[in-house]
């Protein structure tokens, strides 16, 4: 049964559910539907009718030792799609966000973490946001999900439903140890940073 998670709820993930290790982080999100008839809009976007907004989103994961990012390999994106010694590997870069289901995973075996890892923050991001003057505004239905693929069960899921305009960068969500437990945490966070890099730099020793 699914866990729906609010904006900064937490949950255990490996408490009580021991034979837990494998498991496939979803994050997915809509371009918001553009509708004109001619006009202003119409000319932005090339005619009447509905028009899909094509804003490029990348998610990516910071890896972090002790809270602090140790080293840019830690970023696992989709020019960088493993890291934790293969522990954490991602499903490479989505530029259209159509279609229902996850847009792009990240499988993590839990188990297979190396120690000194503490937390894995969930980011997505607007690819050349400033340069397009693209924002949050622009996309709908954005959540991010965790499922068992041991037993194909979703386990959690938050849908970031807040009015994101203006911002350019969400972080979604952390996976974190808790004494010897992994637990989720909901975050929700929209920033303006306009790269990865700057998102980064936030963690950075």
């Amino acid at each position: 049964m699914t866990i729906n998670l609010q904006k900064g709820q937490r949950v255990d993930l490996t408490k009580g559910n021991t034979g837990l290790n494998k498991i496939q982080i979803g994050l997915g999100w809509d371009p918001v539907q553009q509708k004109s008839s001619g006009g202003l809009l119409g000319g932005l976007f090339g005619g009447g009718g509905a028009k899909t907004a094509n804003v490029d989103c990348d998610s990516s994961v910071i890896l972090l030792k002790g809270d602090r990012l140790a080293a840019k390999e830690d970023v696992i994106y989709f020019g960088n799609l493993k890291g934790a010694n293969g522990a954490v590997v991602h499903s490479g870069d989505n530029i259209t966000g159509a279609g229902e289901g996850d847009d792009e995973q990240v499988i993590v075996e839990l188990k297979s973490i190396p120690a000194d890892y503490n937390r894995l923050i969930f980011v997505v991001n607007i690819y050349e946001a400033a340069k397009r003057n693209q924002h949050f505004g622009m996309i709908q239905n954005a959540f991010i999900r965790v499922v068992n693929t041991a037993t194909n069960e979703e386990l959690l899921k938050y849908n970031l439903s807040e009015d994101y305009s203006g911002k350019t960068t969400l972080i979604t969500g952390e996976i974190y140890r808790h004494e010897n437990e992994w637990k989720f945490a909901a975050l929700g966070t929209g920033t303006q940073d306009n790269s990865i890099g700057e998102v980064v730099r936030k963690y950075q020793s």
